[in-house]
């Protein structure tokens, strides 16, 4: 098949998936005229009217193609620019014990999250994609992994969805317990630092309590970030291992960690590194969040509404210990390097 064939095939599909992401960055932008804030995300609004269009009307088989490359090959290249986000240089911002702490918070919530979905009878991919996404920087880290362990577009909407709802509310829950609790500002903001999904969102939960705390939950947030590298490149290797047989044979024909992974590693060691200019850093990450949106748009067009409801008691069941649980996890840290 020509390029001039296969771009063809893709196009009908690709428009829709486009029409619908805009359709979300749309809606992003009434809700901040009308409420004052982004609520929810584009992001997750995209794959909310995906679903909502899939399922008021079925889609052509024509559409399928380009669906398909919208939700796999523009994620990739949306994670490789993710790297150039994250810089290293956090780390000098933070102490030696804090940067340990926060990397031994993120391996526990992780495999308690694990365990936790699985004796609630989640799938072991939806499980790994609640547990990523609570325990590290929530739609980021699902949208970077869900490729890495070969989720399908249901899990990965469901692990969007509660894991949005949840983030919401724990901006609006750590205000009052810092207020109630009579934690410090620096207690507070390391609390939600390690505890709050997104960087936006630690700023919208620290905002209330003063710039230390801002400051603080920040950095804590940037560190726990940091963890995305080396928790996909673990889960690809250890995917790649789940995948081959006794003989060394291996269903899936793709190296040892697929190529967008080293891609995101490599443009993350050269921000850190200052080898990407700062001029280009921001138009990076704004193509990476369009790339991104499109393909959640896709995802959501190819979700059956009826399999993630079914799913939905248990995802957020699970969703809710682990942020409960991530939370104890923290104040024990916090309690055990003595932050005052």
């Amino acid at each position: 098949m020509s390029l001039v064939q296969r771009t063809n095939k893709i196009l009908p599909g690709l428009a829709l998936t486009c029409a619908v992401a805009i359709a979300a960055y749309a809606g992003e932008h009434v809700e901040v005229s009308l409420l004052g804030g982004r609520w929810i995300e584009s992001l997750v609004l995209a794959i909310a009217l995906g679903i909502a269009v899939c399922t008021l009307k079925p889609l052509k088989p024509t559409m399928k193609p380009g669906i398909d490359f919208s939700a796999k090959f523009l994620l990739e290249i949306a994670i490789v620019l993710l790297g150039a986000s994250i810089s290293l240089s956090a780390i000098r911002g933070a102490g030696v014990w804090l940067i340990a702490g926060i990397a031994i918070v993120v391996v526990l919530s992780i495999a308690a999250t694990y365990l936790m979905g699985r004796l609630l009878g989640l799938p072991p991919k939806l499980a790994t994609l609640i547990a990523c996404g609570n325990s590290i920087c929530g739609n980021s880290a699902i949208v970077a992994v869900a490729p890495v362990i070969e989720a399908d577009s249901q899990e990965i909407a469901a692990a969007l969805a509660f894991t949005a709802v949840l983030g919401i509310a724990a901006v609006f829950l750590l205000p009052f317990l810092y207020f109630q609790f009579g934690m410090s500002v620096s207690q507070y903001g390391t609390l939600a630092g390690l505890t709050v999904y997104a960087v936006p969102q630690v700023l919208a939960a620290t905002a209330p309590v003063g710039l230390l705390a801002v400051q603080t939950g920040t950095l804590v947030k940037l560190v726990r970030v940091l963890m995305l590298g080396p928790v996909i490149f673990l889960l690809g290797i250890l995917t790649k291992v789940e995948t081959t047989d006794a003989n060394g044979r291996s269903g899936h024909h793709h190296s040892l960690v697929p190529w967008f992974i080293c891609g995101f590693l490599g443009l993350m060691a050269m921000r850190s590194f200052g080898l990407i200019p700062e001029s280009l850093i921001a138009p990076m990450q704004a193509v990476s969040s369009i790339l991104t949106v499109i393909a959640m748009a896709a995802l959501g067009l190819s979700v059956n509404i009826r399999s993630v409801a079914h799913a939905g008691g248990r995802v957020i069941a699970a969703a809710t210990m682990s942020l409960l649980m991530l939370g104890v996890i923290s104040y024990g840290l916090i309690a055990a390097l003595q932050i005052q």
